[in-house]
């Protein structure tokens, strides 16, 4: 695979990289951000994936989790959020186009040429990395927002590929969340079928977690996203449904910024590298 090193740093005794390549999903060139912890690997890791309006810099700058990644001995790589550039589809909206793939690959004009995120996650990435850095093939994928909607839903949507999963904040059920339903009618059309798929809780009740031994959510009671968008209680109601272990931390007055990720990230980090051990 054809990497570019685009800056390099050494911090907590590994090594920080940022990097693009070509993806073939989305035919546009794709950042991403890799930590590889001391030593010489290869290393399990963690995929986060980001929120609306993120780039591959918001989590590697923000989250504050490499030093708790270099003390378990875990990677972490942190991709873009769509695919960019010239020619690629966007709209005036934060909530949609450049910055809001929502980890679907969208079948519908005019996104379809490049909004391919979930092949792009779960095959373009992975082999790339897989490729270029000291990683072994097995991986977790946490993520926060729009990004714990991606995580959950790759992750049981391509169990082959993920040991564990985890996410903060996540668009429980995009499918009953006005995010969701703008996203998905862009880029996968009005039929409400072909969203369901793509639905985390739906997935949940229809058994398609029981790979994972339990799902780590953290939420924030401040979040002004909460009532309207998140609904974590869909999640435990699917989980109850299915009979499925997961596992909802609500903390009183944590907001939905990165000052709330920052706070319980080391949290995160540990319960992906006791699984991926």
């Amino acid at each position: 695979m054809n990497v570019e090193v685009r800056a390099t740093h050494r911090l907590f005794g590994g090594t920080l990289t940022y990097a693009q390549h070509q993806s073939a999903a989305t035919c546009t060139p794709m950042r991403f951000s890799v930590f590889t912890p001391p030593g010489e690997g290869p290393f399990a890791y963690l995929i986060w994936l980001s929120g609306l309006t993120c780039t591959e810099d918001n989590f590697t700058g923000k989250a504050g989790a490499y030093g708790s990644a270099a003390q378990h001995g875990l990677a972490i790589v942190a991709p873009d959020t769509s695919p960019r550039g010239d020619g690629v589809a966007d709209d005036p909206a934060y909530d949609l186009g450049q910055g809001a793939g929502f980890y679907v690959d969208a079948t519908q004009a005019p996104w379809a040429p490049h909004f391919k995120m979930e092949s792009y996650v779960t095959r373009d990435l992975i082999e790339t990395v897989e490729s270029a850095f000291p990683l072994k093939a097995r991986r977790g994928i946490s993520g926060h927002s729009m990004g714990g909607h991606g995580a959950l839903t790759l992750a049981m949507r391509h169990p082959d590929k993920f040991t564990s999963v985890s996410a903060f904040a996540p668009i429980s059920s995009p499918t009953r969340a006005p995010w969701g339903e703008k996203a998905f009618t862009a880029y996968l059309g009005s039929d409400r079928e072909s969203w369901k798929p793509h639905d985390a809780a739906l997935l949940i009740e229809a058994g398609n977690a029981k790979p994972f031994d339990d799902i780590l959510i953290d939420q924030g009671l401040g979040d002004q996203f909460l009532e309207s968008q998140l609904k974590p209680e869909l999640l435990e109601g699917a989980a109850a449904k299915a009979g499925q272990k997961i596992t909802v931390r609500r903390h009183e007055g944590y907001d939905h910024s990165y000052f709330f990720m920052t706070t319980y990230i080391a949290d995160h980090v540990a319960y992906h590298a006791a699984r991926l051990a």
